[in-house]
């Protein structure tokens, strides 16, 4: 069987771009949990509109190919800070099933981090770019 590469990539992006938009979604409207975080912390509430960047806007861009290696190098600090913010207690927790509790979120940064690295693929808007 001849191997597809681009064809991987395009579906590798609309995965973890696609399930990520309906996190994003979810949070339309809905950010008060996140700017009471921020708050806890000494951070402006007005931050928490990056959550909109990195659960809508960074996923729309990579699920249609449109400057996919910056969208996923923001996507994937994106899925960091929510790492250190939501989750940092869980870095090396198990879950009842034996899986990381964080892996779900590693699953994402990862697949943003692969994406920073190849690229879109040809199966996209911006394929002659060197931040395609």
């Amino acid at each position: 069987m001849k191997k597809n590469t681009d064809l991987g990539l395009l579906l590798l992006r609309i995965t973890v771009a696609g399930l990520m938009l309906f996190h994003g979604v979810a949070k339309l409207g809905h950010l008060d949990g996140i700017q009471g975080m921020l708050s806890d912390i000494g951070v402006p509430q007005i931050v928490g509109y990056g959550v909109y960047v990195t659960e809508l806007v960074a996923p729309i861009l990579m699920i249609i190919g449109f400057r996919t290696r910056l969208a996923s190098l923001v996507f994937f600090f994106g899925m960091v800070v929510a790492l250190l913010m939501k989750h940092s207690g869980d870095i090396f927790a198990l879950s009842r099933t034996g899986g990381l509790e964080i892996e779900l979120i590693l699953l994402y940064a990862l697949g943003a981090l692969v994406l920073f690295f190849t690229g879109s693929g040809k199966y996209s808007i911006s394929t002659k770019n060197s931040w395609d």
